[in-house]
């Protein structure tokens, strides 16, 4: 089987998933207390004809599978709709929030996947030695730490005790950096975030590395590459640590849907103007065009990420085929 046909039967695939899972998010949603209705009129209240006009302008005095139909036929056309609350079409909301998660997702998983390789790495070439030891202390208690009240230590200590780093937002909006001045300060701005996602990721990856590095070094062609006179760093690296990867991929894949729920938390601690403290605001407004709109979009990334996994496998054991 070729790759572009494995390609083509993967995002064949994918479309009744998709269809499936937007069907039960959006009841679940929409069966959710509270409406928009109440978020827009808010304590100041109104006359019940206000709110039936309101109700019926933005659809919701249908019954439920009508609201369904008519969506999913309005998102076969690539139309995600408009915010109910800010009038603004929701995929234009999306891409303007995407380059600012996308720069902190990317960054982290950077970090988290050669850190976290890198730790089990060592961590298996020495086992139940002092670093091995002080390794697993250390990612057992950054795995086991909540990723919104990480961020809140890390606040606390660098950012208000310290004053070491920027707490909030993307930019200085006071200072009003430009050219690499302005590089730096996102940078500055970016410290705290990423290393509350790394931190919080890197510890299932550095376990699962030297869980499987242990078991490939016990295999028979390592002792062959022993034998051969190779240098310890050549047989762990060249020969054990491609093997061991397997599982790590595996689990990165996986682990793609809890790197976007952690956005949302870790983005809305330090208010940074990302997807996920878009998601945040569009549940507490009851924004069901928004929600849907991230939903559909984070879903996408989801497969996408599976699905670059796949081909990762067939780069790291040419054993493995698209079948």
């Amino acid at each position: 089987m070729t790759v572009g046909f494995y390609l083509l039967q993967r995002l064949l695939y994918t479309v009744p998933l998709l269809l499936g899972a937007v069907t039960i998010v959006f009841v679940l949603v929409h069966l959710a207390p509270g409406n928009p209705v109440d978020y827009i009129i808010g304590e100041s209240g109104a006359d019940k004809e206000m709110i039936a006009r309101l109700t019926a302008d933005m659809g919701l005095d249908r019954p439920l599978y009508i609201q369904l139909l008519r969506y999913l036929g309005q998102v076969a056309t690539g139309n995600l709709g408009y915010s109910f609350v800010s009038s603004t079409p929701v995929l234009e909301l999306i891409l303007d929030r995407l380059p600012a998660t996308l720069l902190l997702m990317a960054s982290q998983l950077v970090f988290s996947i050669s850190l976290g390789i890198t730790l089990g790495v060592l961590s298996a070439r020495r086992p139940n030695s002092l670093l091995d030891n002080t390794i697993t202390v250390f990612s057992l208690a950054s795995f086991a730490i909540p990723v919104f009240w990480l961020g809140q230590l890390l606040i606390l200590g660098f950012g208000y005790y310290l004053d070491w780093l920027p707490i909030q937002g993307m930019v200085n909006l006071r200072a009003g950096y430009t050219g690499f001045d302005h590089v730096l300060d996102v940078a500055r701005h970016m410290i705290l975030p990423v290393a509350t996602l790394t931190l919080y990721n890197l510890a299932l990856i550095l376990r699962l590395t030297r869980g499987s590095l242990l078991e490939v070094v016990g295999q028979e062609y390592i002792k062959v590459a022993r034998s051969k006179g190779l240098s310890e760093n050549t047989v762990m690296v060249k020969h054990a640590l491609r093997n061991a990867l397997l599982p790590v991929v595996t689990v990165i894949g996986l682990e793609f849907r809890a790197l976007i729920a952690g956005a949302v938390l870790t983005e809305t601690v330090f208010a940074w103007p990302g997807l996920g403290r878009l998601t945040f605001d569009a549940i507490n407004a009851r924004d069901y065009p928004l929600l849907m709109g991230m939903f559909i979009f984070i879903s996408l990334l989801v497969a996408i990420g599976n699905l670059v996994t796949d081909l990762l496998y067939a780069l790291l054991d040419p054993r493995i085929r698209y079948q």
